[in-house]
């Protein structure tokens, strides 16, 4: 054998029969810790630099990005308006002059300080004779010359909390979301007499109405994310609401068919029939929010016809929840606490909305709302198909999920008119 040969058969050992090179980097080696956050501390040398140094060049050579974005305007009492804004943009904003009806408007004051770093917010209060039951538009102007402008649709007192207006807020809530999501629970008699495909039919019908449900929360808080301010990242909070939910409640639901083994099927179906409540209640939540911020700025009229729409809309979601128990033995008073948990939130959402509306808030409950729906659906197909997968595109499926859509979108015609 060769000395090339000897030397390769014994890679521990170097030509001069010493250990290789790699066993002298455990002199150079750092603890773990260190190791750890050591990309963390030059990071944020790394910005310190940044913002001090290059960033500096930067806005000499490029103009400030401002964006103020107002976020609520109140009217505490007549001849005053009160701006609510967030500095949205990653540069300082200095508020210099604001406009009411196009008319520049001195006597204002700005709290804390009429300059706002990002994400700071400030309070303006305007001393202008504003006319009831007509529009005024409010506009900031920057010191760089930028205008940001706000509505008032319908000027009128902004509500004030009292316990007057908590109980007109509360038999609100009842009116449109406790009356009419009981009224579909006293259907529990007549559903639980029917059977065989009338019983599929009914267990589509129930997937139709939360998948409608849910995609109708769900457009909703798309919608809603425009208005919060982009630093928040409204699609974020969406993305974060609706996944979470969904796991959570898929926990729950497993947790569900774990002690059904010892409590029986009847304890499974309560369980998702509360899930189904829940997942309505805080649909019935942001409804109740846009109600009360509605409200708060004399955008809606409270009357008979809108009790009434939002009545024969939301009867259906009582049956959307007695379904799954119909072939169940439970205690009657649950059918109150799942109508308390449909129905009630829309109380609390008018409370919300009337005298501290965030959209912020609103798109993640909506969103919250969506995951819900959306789970609970799938865990009623779920169902379904473990007993029989050819069953889920049989006929009375097919027709009970689309006769669940109609009705949805039939009832929320009376809602929109």
């Amino acid at each position: 054998m060769s000395n090339l040969d000897k030397n390769s058969s014994h890679p521990a050992h170097s030509r001069n029969g010493e250990p290789p090179d790699s066993d002298s980097s455990d002199r150079f080696r750092i603890p773990i810790w260190l190791s750890a956050i050591l990309p963390i501390i030059l990071l944020g040398i790394l910005l310190y630099l940044i913002v001090n140094g290059t960033l500096g060049t930067f806005q000499d050579v490029f103009p400030p990005v401002e964006e103020l974005n107002i976020q609520r305007i109140v009217l505490p009492e007549p001849g005053k308006i009160v701006v609510h804004v967030v500095n949205d943009g990653p540069s300082p904003v200095t508020i210099a002059q604001a406009t009411v009806d196009d008319a520049i408007w001195r006597d204002i004051t700005i709290e804390p300080s009429s300059t706002l770093k990002h994400l700071e917010k400030a309070t303006i209060t305007f001393s202008y004779p504003w006319v009831k039951d007509e529009m005024h538009e409010v506009t900031l102007i920057t010191r760089t010359g930028l205008t940001f402008s706000g509505e008032i649709p319908v000027a009128v007192l902004s509500p004030r909390p009292s316990l007057a207006l908590f109980a007109t807020f509360a038999m609100l809530g009842i009116y449109v979301g406790v009356i009419p999501v009981c009224l579909g629970l006293l259907w529990f008699p007549f559903l639980r007499q029917l059977s065989g495909g009338w019983f599929d039919f009914l267990i589509s019908l129930t997937v139709g109405l939360l998948v409608f449900l849910g995609i109708d929360t769900f457009v909703e808080s798309i919608e809603l994310s425009e208005r919060v301010p982009s630093s928040y990242q409204g699609v974020a909070i969406i993305t974060i609401g609706l996944l979470l939910t969904i796991l959570i409640l898929t926990a729950i639901s497993r947790y569900a068919r774990a002690a059904s083994a010892q409590s029986g099927e009847s304890y499974s179906a309560l369980v998702l029939a509360y899930l189904v409540a829940f997942g309505i209640g805080v649909h019935n939540l942001g409804e109740g929010l846009a109600i009360g911020a509605a409200y708060a700025v004399g955008e809606i009229a409270v009357g008979t016809l809108l009790v009434l729409g939002f009545t024969i809309h939301n009867i259906t979601e009582g049956v959307a929840i007695v379904i799954p128990i119909t072939r169940s033995k439970f205690k009657w008073i649950h059918l109150v606490w799942m109508g308390l948990l449909a129905g009630g939130p829309t109380i609390i959402g008018t409370w919300v909305g009337g005298f501290t509306y965030s959209d912020v808030w609103s798109v993640l409950f909506l969103a919250i709302g969506a995951g819900a729906l959306f789970q609970v659906g799938y865990q009623i197909v779920k169902g379904m198909a473990a007993q029989s997968v050819q069953s889920l595109v049989s006929f009375s499926n097919v027709a009970g999920f689309l006769a669940g859509l109609l009705i949805m979108y039939l009832t929320g015609l009376f809602v929109a008119a």
